[in-house]
């Protein structure tokens, strides 16, 4: 049998390591011309604001009624302190109203089909 010199081995591990690290990256790096992915723009305080008190408006109460405070809803990451606050009680003050509107709107519609 031959055996293979392990300098062999070792010069051809060499070159191909060589030209895996190669300085031209031409052909795996895309070309500048490729268009990057839009990002969406920016939105306003008062846009995130109005997020987060749709979605705290949207919580389901708890088991006594009261719409829980943590987790946070993802809408509202980032406010401060103050904000979130403002915003979760503008949005129990919302879903409340909801809630006022639909009691009215089924008080209503009975009232009307009894007739």
């Amino acid at each position: 049998m031959r055996t293979i010199p392990a300098t062999v081995i070792t010069a051809a591990l060499l070159l191909a390591l060589a030209a895996c690290g190669s300085d031209d990256d031409s052909k795996t790096q895309p070309s500048s011309t490729t268009s990057a992915p839009t990002t969406a723009p920016a939105l306003s305080h008062a846009e995130i604001v109005e997020r987060c008190t749709t979605a705290v408006a949207a919580l389901p109460p708890g088991p006594n009624g009261e719409v829980p405070s943590t987790p946070t809803p993802k809408p509202c990451i980032g406010l401060s302190d103050h904000d979130y606050l403002d915003a979760y009680m503008d949005g129990i003050a919302q879903s409340n109203q909801q809630g006022r509107d639909a009691l009215e709107d089924a008080i209503t519609a009975g009232a009307d089909g009894g007739q």
